[in-house]
């Protein structure tokens, strides 16, 4: 490994250790997270919540292959604090937003638990793939129950369920010098299907994931989210004992919300008159949210009469 640090925040690393069959992501999130937080003046625990989840969907979409795919993760209840939260990964274009209930978030502690932000709901995380089925692409979802203590654990049950690939997940969030710093790592034993592995579940010993985990828990929240410590000394620290360990710095990422005038109107042109009148407004427009970056788009009746 390099001896000098070679990556910054917002820039993914990935990793493999070929002699235990394991590969990871890490990720820190410093600008771009304040950029999306920016957005609305999230209360605290919804803000370390959604902070958490753009932290897990910058590392699952990591390890999309096509430049083109897409990784959507969502969590939903219809009795919770917290009703809604989505974001997404494009390309290294990363955005997502939460919506929740003042008056019942305001009950809460401020250390509520992942079950009193969202009662009862669900998990989905879901992949859209560029390429046809044939070739390992299409839309893939996978839904589970929002459970444990927070949805980093969450997410690790649907890698154990729905994937059944043996995962480690850990996540932290932080504020350090009035900024919000999320980091998180994931590591995976090799899923089936490459070079003919077996998974893991169907076995009764498998010695190198248990090493690998092992040492990954030994990882600290604080040393994630250190601005000072480089990702790459990260996994060093863990596995500098192991024969190699290679390293692939991925592109900086960036604020993904992909909400564009000219597209919005020409989606708006296309409903016929009589329904485009029913969405206007008593000044004659159709006033369009988006709830990623919260800004309207304004488009007038008269203007899409021309």
């Amino acid at each position: 490994m390099a001896s000098q640090p070679l990556t910054f925040s917002d820039q993914p690393l990935r990793f493999s250790i070929p002699d235990m069959d394991a590969r990871g992501r890490l990720v820190r999130l410093d600008a771009v997270l304040n950029d999306i937080l920016s957005a609305h003046a999230y209360p605290p625990v919804v803000e370390k919540t959604l902070a958490e989840a753009l932290v897990l969907t910058s590392l699952l979409g990591a390890t999309l292959k096509n430049a083109e795919g897409q990784l959507t993760l969502q969590a939903q209840t219809e009795n919770g604090a917290i009703s809604m939260l989505v974001c997404d990964y494009k390309n290294g274009a990363l955005r997502g937003y939460a919506q929740f209930d003042p008056l019942r978030l305001a009950e809460l502690p401020s250390d509520a638990t992942l079950f009193g932000l969202f009662g009862k709901g669900y998990l989905a995380i879901t992949f859209d793939r560029e390429k046809p089925a044939s070739e390992g692409g299409g839309r893939y979802q996978g839904i589970v129950p929002l459970e444990g203590e927070s949805l980093c654990e969450a997410t690790t049950s649907y890698f154990a369920q729905s994937e059944q690939i043996p995962t480690f997940i850990r996540v932290a969030v932080d504020h350090i010098a009035g900024r919000c710093l999320a980091a998180g790592v994931l590591i995976q034993h090799l899923p089936d299907g490459e070079q003919g592995r077996e998974r893991l579940h169907v076995r009764h010993d498998h010695p190198e994931w248990e090493h690998v985990r092992i040492l990954s828990e030994t990882l600290s929240p604080a040393e994630l989210t250190d601005p000072a410590l480089a990702l790459e000394d990260i996994v060093w620290r863990l596995f500098h004992e192991e024969d190699q360990v290679r390293i692939e710095i991925s592109s900086m990422m960036t604020k993904g919300c992909r909400c564009d005038p000219h597209h919005i109107r020409s989606v708006i042109a296309r409903f016929p008159a009589e329904e485009r009148a029913e969405m206007a407004d008593e000044t004659g427009d159709i006033v369009v949210n988006c709830e990623f970056c919260s800004r309207t788009f304004p488009i007038s009746l008269v203007s899409l009469a021309n």
